[in-house]
């Protein structure tokens, strides 16, 4: 018999697979059951709720950018961030195929907000703590190409997709 956490991984996975496919609130609780050959009640074991479900989903990558943006010193490498920055985001990209897909998923674990105080603090230690209107531009569109990228081109190799995406990025903040 399977050990209880080989079943909520297993849950997990199939949870993100099919809310990437079909969407968050396009996929029921009787779907992902049923795909593991599981009875409802033995999902609702290991989560309560489809809810509950999406905010473990999430979870790892809030948790992990919050470390990234925390470890991070102003000053540093630009490009390197930026480099380290899209390998995270990659890591990810399926969950950010699910925000993208149903822009509803930010209000799990109030990740839109989250986002934004992200995105604000990876422009600080980019360009510094005064950062011209301009610089505020080019670094939205700098991070947030990054991110489409991932999700854009999420089935291709990391290799064929990251270089570009980093090269991009730095030209768009109008660094050398």
């Amino acid at each position: 018999m399977a050990m209880p956490r080989d079943t909520k991984a297993r849950i997990l996975d199939v949870a993100r697979e099919l809310f990437v496919q079909q969407g968050v609130q396009n996929t029921s609780l009787r779907q992902i059951s049923d795909r593991l050959g599981i009875t409802k009640p033995a999902l609702y074991y290991h989560f309560a709720s489809r809810d509950d479900l999406v905010r473990s989903i999430v979870q790892p990558l809030v948790e992990d950018v919050e470390r990234f943006v925390a470890a991070r010193e102003p000053g540093g490498d630009a490009r390197e961030l930026l480099e380290d920055y899209f390998e995270l985001i990659w890591r990810h990209r399926e969950v950010i195929v699910m925000i993208v897909r149903e822009m509803s998923t930010l209000g799990y674990l109030d990740l839109g907000q989250r986002m934004f105080d992200w995105r604000r603090t990876l422009v600080r230690l980019l360009l510094g703590p005064d950062v011209t209107l301009e610089q505020q531009i080019r670094a939205t569109v700098a991070l947030g190409g990054m991110s489409d990228c991932s999700a854009e081109y999420a089935d291709l190799p990391m290799e064929q997709v990251k270089p570009t995406a980093v090269e991009a990025a730095t030209a768009a903040l109008g660094l050398p």
